[in-house]
């Protein structure tokens, strides 16, 4: 065999077994996002840590559009390695059961909204809280997570529920319990992460799925768009960003946008 890059090459298998495993769950997934954006009603986006990353990935993005609402606490994202806003304190947080309420309730969710909760483990309190307070508002959730993980780990929350306990779709996104891929030689521990390409690839599939199931009701809504694509008028972005808006002030009053 020629020599090849072996993290591109375990990713690239990572992608397959999803898309061979995952297609079917993804497209409900999809109906039920385009339902709701469609209805004018949020794909609300939770997540902590790194698995905050594919939310932050979903919108504002170019290529991505009103619907998609990212629902992100600054103190459960890092910015430095450690001290203030650092990843030891994030971690201590997120796996604190109680205190994503506080949270969550600084936000308005409407009964047939879709939430997406990502999350590696599936194990902390954040998500796992994060999916319970969704469900008790009637809100659809879709837990993105590695089914490894489940089937090797005992719960750890006061419930006694993982995330995927929780949710009414789980996306598997296929990665090892430890997460990282690269075995090496004279360490017992790996290396190289694969959840984040995983839970990142599974939301654009998302994105794609659920945009084409709106414009074939013609109910799409206005897309952020890349300076580099032509034709496109100096203020398209700026409509996008007050669209946006809008939705928020007209859900907040419990309003269709």
């Amino acid at each position: 065999m020629s020599e090849r890059v072996e993290y591109l090459h375990l990713a690239q298998e990572l992608l397959r077994a999803i898309e061979e495993n995952e297609h079917e769950v993804i497209f409900r997934a999809a109906d039920l996002a385009a339902d709701a954006i469609a209805h004018g009603r949020w794909v609300n986006m939770f997540g902590s840590g790194h698995s905050a990353i594919p939310a932050l990935d979903a919108f504002p993005r170019y290529g991505s559009y009103v619907g998609f609402r990212p629902i992100l606490d600054p103190r459960l994202l890092w910015h430095v390695p450690s001290g203030p806003g650092g990843a030891p304190e994030l971690l201590w947080i997120e796996r604190q059961p109680g205190y994503i309420r506080n949270f969550l309730e600084d936000f308005a969710f409407e009964k047939g909204e879709v939430a997406l909760v990502y999350s590696h483990g599936g194990m902390n309190a954040a998500p796992i809280e994060a999916a319970q307070y969704f469900k008790a508002q009637g809100l659809a959730v879709v837990a993105v997570t590695s089914r490894q993980n489940y089937a090797t780990r005992e719960a750890e929350h006061p419930s006694g529920q993982k995330l995927a306990d929780i949710a009414d779709l789980v996306i598997d996104t296929h990665v090892p319990p430890e997460d990282s891929l690269i075995p090496l030689s004279h360490s017992r521990v790996p290396v190289a992460a694969g959840s984040t390409v995983a839970a990142v690839a599974i939301t654009m599939s998302l994105v794609a799925e659920v945009a084409k199931r709106l414009d074939a009701m013609g109910a799409m809504t206005p897309t952020f768009v890349s300076p580099n694509v032509t034709g496109v008028a100096p203020d398209h972005n700026a409509l996008v960003y007050a669209e946006y808006r809008r939705w928020k002030r007209s859900t907040a009053n419990g309003q269709t946008p």
